[in-house]
């Protein structure tokens, strides 16, 4: 038997967008620290560079920051010529990018009497142009990276593809149903490219992170008054067993796993990390 560890990691490249946000950054320096050589791509070319730098220098890796945009096939392409100069071929991709809109929020988490006076509140209220901000952003900002990153994935057949799903794929909470249904679509297109790819030694999986406190949700969980948890925020912690929001640390053991060839025959699935908020029955 063979010793179980992340060494097959060590030395491989992987692409991450989203790479500069408060998860991303966690999941790069698990990259790091275990010897795999990380691009991270994102819009903010200065600020993906400045991630890069410092994560470069804290764990004496290699870390490079791109520009990206994963919304543009084109821009993607161009990164990833400048990702194989500088690193080489591409074996492992993480999409990471995602977030949510307030266009795409209602303000009230169910409809009452009350709120037929005032529909902008509820779901009749919510703006178009955030459905598509947020379903461009989670779905086709998983879609055209995938396109784009795993080439030579297919030139070396085999390779490992991480999506970020979220826990509100399997039960949307109130408020954010583009964000809700964006993640299911990022789940149903987990497992579909995993048959597509499974004869070509691609894996494709996922992670669904249950709570974290995020830029894109911060607006939501946190009061800004008083700087604690909203009446939502608590209402989230009181619901999860663990009793707390999750740090982002707590997603490096899943995704090194899911990464790395100790999972070699597994493919097609989506880890709950939510500290035990999906089992819970609320009594």
């Amino acid at each position: 038997m063979q010793k179980i560890s992340f060494d097959d990691l060590n030395g491989k490249v992987c692409v991450i967008t989203g790479g500069a946000g408060v998860i991303g950054i966690s999941l790069v320096k698990a990259l790091v620290s275990v010897g795999t050589k990380v691009a991270i791509v994102d819009l903010n070319e200065e600020l993906a560079q400045q991630v890069a730098a410092d994560i470069s220098r804290e764990f004496h890796a290699t870390c490079i920051g791109v520009k990206g945009n994963v919304l543009d096939k084109e821009s993607l392409e161009a990164a990833k010529s400048v990702i194989n100069e500088k690193l080489g071929p591409i074996e492992l991709l993480i999409n990471g990018a995602g977030g949510n809109s307030p266009q795409a929020t209602t303000q009230v988490e169910q409809m009452e009497e009350a709120d037929l006076e005032n529909l902008d509140r509820t779901f009749y209220g919510l703006q178009m142009e955030g459905f598509d901000k947020v379903f461009a952003l989670n779905f086709k900002g998983t879609i055209l990276p995938t396109m784009v990153f795993t080439r030579d994935m297919l030139d070396n057949r085999k390779g490992s593809v991480l999506n970020i799903s979220s826990m509100n794929s399997y039960h949307p909470l109130t408020k954010i149903p583009a964000y809700s249904a964006a993640k299911a679509s990022v789940n149903n297109f987990t497992e579909w490219l995993a048959v597509h790819l499974a004869k070509m030694g691609i894996r494709v999986n996922a992670v669904a992170p249950g709570f974290f406190i995020t830029n894109q949700n911060r607006f939501l969980v946190l009061d800004e008054k008083t700087g604690g948890y909203s009446a939502r925020g608590n209402k989230i912690v009181t619901n999860t067993p663990m009793g707390k929001f999750g740090d982002p640390d707590d997603l490096q053991g899943a995704t090194l796993y899911l990464l790395s060839d100790i999972s070699s025959f597994v493919t097609g699935i989506v880890i709950p990390i939510d500290g035990g908020f999906n089992a819970y029955s609320g009594v």
